[in-house]
């Protein structure tokens, strides 16, 4: 089946959350989708730090008062949101993920955070014993709907006011195929994205460490590389 906007579901009246989203990518990630009109809601392990960001996006280029932006803890902003974004350091990943078990359960989680180390010759690929980023939440996360998702966005692209289009694809890795189209319609709020389904979470570690390469395509060309894949 080829890929077709107008069989999205309505994902207008969806609340979505942003756990680490006074990080760079949550940021970006949290300007789009309520410049798409989304309402959304930035989430940090202070309160008062995740309410500020939020009056900083919500004063943002685009985004209309309405539905609106706002922050708050963790925790609150998992029980609030219908569609929780996780996009926090990935050497915090686990412990934040496990400490949010309750009131994410029953909730759509995204995971956008790819395990990467540095050192003098660039970026690389950390081993999970999970087997991914994704994997690892949803193992802890029994209770939720888990899939992986905008790892491959630039955060520099997503945070520009004067960028009106994001021209790539957003792969998307889950068991739940029903969260297939729900992904997918919140990337089609931002112009120019398409959400395709790239398999099961069994397959979402090459797509997280692929994150290095795209750094070092970036580093050498000096652009903001993502990913369209062709012939869908």
């Amino acid at each position: 089946m080829a890929y077709d906007a107008s069989a999205l579901p309505d994902v207008s009246g969806l609340t979505v959350g942003i756990i680490g989203g006074t990080g760079d990518q949550g940021r970006g990630l949290a300007y789009r989708l309520a410049r798409g009109g989304q309402r959304v809601v930035i989430g940090s392990r202070s309160a008062e730090r995740a309410a500020a960001a939020a009056r900083e996006v919500a004063d943002m280029p685009g985004v209309p008062a309405d539905p609106g932006v706002s922050g708050g803890d963790n925790a609150d902003v998992a029980r609030r949101s219908d569609v929780v974004v996780v996009a926090v350091p990935w050497d915090g990943h686990a412990s934040i993920v496990a400490e949010l078990r309750e009131p994410l359960a029953g909730k759509v989680v995204v995971d956008c955070v790819n395990p990467l180390g540095f050192d003098k010759q660039g970026p690389y690929a950390l081993p999970v014993p999970e087997g991914s980023a994704v994997q690892q939440a949803a193992a802890l996360l029994p209770e939720s709907r888990v899939c992986a998702a905008f790892n491959h966005v630039s955060a520099p692209l997503l945070a520009d006011p004067q960028i009106d289009r994001i021209d790539l694809d957003v792969l998307i890795c889950t068991e739940d195929r029903d969260l297939v189209g729900i992904v997918a319609a919140l990337a089609a709020r931002i112009p120019g994205m398409r959400g395709i389904y790239a398999g099961r979470l069994r397959n979402a570690h090459q797509i997280e460490a692929f994150t290095a390469n795209l750094i070092a395509i970036n580093k050498r060309y000096k652009a903001h590389a993502g990913i369209r894949v062709t012939d869908v």
